[in-house]
């Protein structure tokens, strides 16, 4: 499954494309529910996102298509995983396909995002794998305190940059961070570059 947000959000699911309310009633659903567990009203959220109370309310009723950075301030402002916001829970065993994986794409598709284990409540984390086109960039904002990201490069060469402190990884190549600061993923190799990313959210 493809799942493009912004600029044409759209799914591709085994070749065909569907129609999108699934996913906007996926997310509509999780975010009400999550807001709501929280106790938290439309402004209450919007000050600590950082995303306005117009955009929440249409969120929640799957009037919008929020691009990838709205739906991580909105992860961080109610401190959950970005998974959790657009993904149906998972059965507790599974075969995983890599075609029935809910792809997330941005950069004209040269940043492609698989997110095989989503975030549970049970288990706090999720696990990536990443495929990045040559020059591409993803930039991420700081996570929820606490939270860390695990990295093992496969294919390709990837460069971090954690704050001030910038690291280049080469196929095999591991790394650990603190994801609660600016960070920034990129492509400056010539080749694809496949990477399995761990994000670990503290209790």
């Amino acid at each position: 499954m493809l799942f493009i947000i912004h600029n044409g959000l759209y799914i591709v699911y085994r070749g065909r494309y569907v129609q999108m309310e699934e996913i906007h009633q996926i997310l509509a659903k999780n975010l009400k529910a999550m807001r709501e567990k929280e106790k938290l009203s439309l402004e209450k959220l919007s000050q600590l996102s950082g995303v306005s109370k117009t955009m929440i309310g249409q969120i929640e009723r799957g009037d919008s298509s929020p691009t990838l950075t709205t739906i991580w301030k909105i992860a961080n402002g109610l401190k959950v995983s970005f998974t959790s916001l657009v993904h149906n829970p998972q059965p507790d065993s599974k075969v995983i396909l890599k075609e029935d994986v809910q792809l997330i794409s941005e950069a004209n598709g040269r940043f492609k995002a698989y997110p095989y284990f989503p975030f549970q409540d049970d288990r706090r984390f999720e696990i990536f794998t990443i495929e990045m086109e040559k020059e591409a960039i993803r930039e991420s904002t700081p996570h929820k305190s606490g939270t860390e990201e695990y990295i093992t490069v496969f294919e390709g060469e990837l460069t971090v940059i954690v704050g001030e402190s910038k690291y280049t990884l080469k196929s095999g190549d591991s790394i650990r961070y603190k994801a609660d600061r600016p960070h920034t993923y990129a492509n400056n190799g010539d080749l694809l570059t496949r990477f399995n990313m761990t994000i670990y959210y503290p209790g």
